[in-house]
């Protein structure tokens, strides 16, 4: 229990990070006595990071007050069923009856593995974007594509495969070109059980021109991801999420603080100084290169021109359209796209 209960005091960003180190999506809020204030889960903390709420701010003004609870010994199973189902719960708080956090109810223990599976799965495609040259990992990509860059005895692509077909997902296609023969020579001779296409782009132009070889053969949203980015998240939130909200694009988003080491000049209207600011911090959503994507939006891709992701998403916006951010912890985003991030990444997915 103790992994899961925090005090209202901590920052976005703590609370972040425990999320992540747990893998649970709710965390108990409690006093120094351990009794219950209220519940924060990961939907509450993206809330107010798109509401513009810092990542530093403590989250005494975001969690919710008024959770749903259950008395220690004195509910039955079909009572915290029917709450599970009603409010899609992840967690229900046990508390005795001076308000004490005791427990809590999860819904692996009050249904069963099948009903579990039926919840959190996905049947949608993944389109992952493995034709560059991956020049910021070279020499070793003068050898072998970035997509087979091995971590842990295999390569990234089938670690960021293996995440989505855990939930799933069985469908992937695959963008290629720089060294593309190498790349279908692995997946030929590896085991698996999902099926995937290669996309070939005989010219490169850019990171979103090879989708437009995908236009009239997907009727739903689908995953978009690079091939260099491991992201530790929860892919069926991601998608309902961009669904519930009707983006047609949704991006994730890397929530980062940088802090400047040293003291920063403010400087008045009159160009003198108004002040010193000391190591001032500043906070950052940075794309992680993981979208879900409408496939109508695909028709905006032009042929036979550069073309990248971000231009996709700015023709998007510049014609009224919604585009989504889903904030995720700095550490759930894994980058081996260059050397000094692909030490940490060996780190991270121990």
């Amino acid at each position: 229990m103790k992994n899961i209960t925090i005090q209202p005091y901590i920052t976005i960003r703590q609370a972040m990070k425990i999320l992540n180190k747990t893998a649970e999506k709710c965390l108990l809020v409690v006093d120094e006595k351990d009794k219950l204030l209220g519940t924060l889960t990961d939907g509450d903390i993206r809330k107010s990071l798109l509401k513009g709420r810092a990542i530093g701010d403590e989250i005494h003004e975001i969690y919710n007050t008024n959770p749903t609870l259950l008395t220690f010994g004195n509910y039955t199973i079909s009572e915290a069923k029917e709450i599970f189902l009603q409010n899609k719960f992840d967690l229900i708080p046990l508390v005795d009856h001076e308000g004490k956090v005791v427990d809590r109810l999860v819904w692996e223990e009050v249904f069963d593995e099948h009903k579990i599976n039926t919840l959190k799965t996905l049947d949608v495609p993944v389109v992952i974007m493995a034709g560059g040259k991956g020049t910021r990992l070279e020499p070793f990509t003068k050898v072998l594509p970035k997509a087979l860059i091995p971590i842990h005895g295999k390569p990234v692509i089938q670690h960021i495969i293996e995440r989505f077909a855990g939930i799933g997902i069985n469908d992937f296609y695959l963008t290629i070109n720089y060294k593309r023969q190498i790349l279908k020579a692995f997946f030929q001779e590896l085991q698996h059980d999902y099926t995937f296409q290669f996309i070939e782009e005989e010219i490169p132009l850019g990171t979103a021109s090879s989708l437009q070889y995908l236009k009239g053969k997907l009727s739903e949203p689908f995953f978009v991801t690079n091939c260099d980015v491991i992201i530790k998240t929860d892919y069926k939130s991601l998608y309902d999420f961009h669904v519930k909200n009707k983006y047609d694009i949704t991006l994730v988003a890397s929530a980062k603080e940088y802090t400047i080491p040293y003291g920063t000049c403010i400087l008045n209207s009159d160009g003198h100084l108004s002040h010193i600011s000391e190591k001032p911090q500043y906070d950052f959503l940075i794309n992680t290169g993981l979208y879900v994507l409408n496939p109508d939006v695909l028709a905006r891709i032009p042929k036979n021109k550069s073309y990248h992701i971000t231009h996709l998403i700015e023709d998007v916006i510049n014609q009224g359209k919604k585009v989504g951010v889903f904030p995720i912890d700095e550490d759930a985003w894994i980058d081996v796209g260059q050397w000094a991030e692909y030490k940490k990444a060996i780190d991270k997915l121990i």
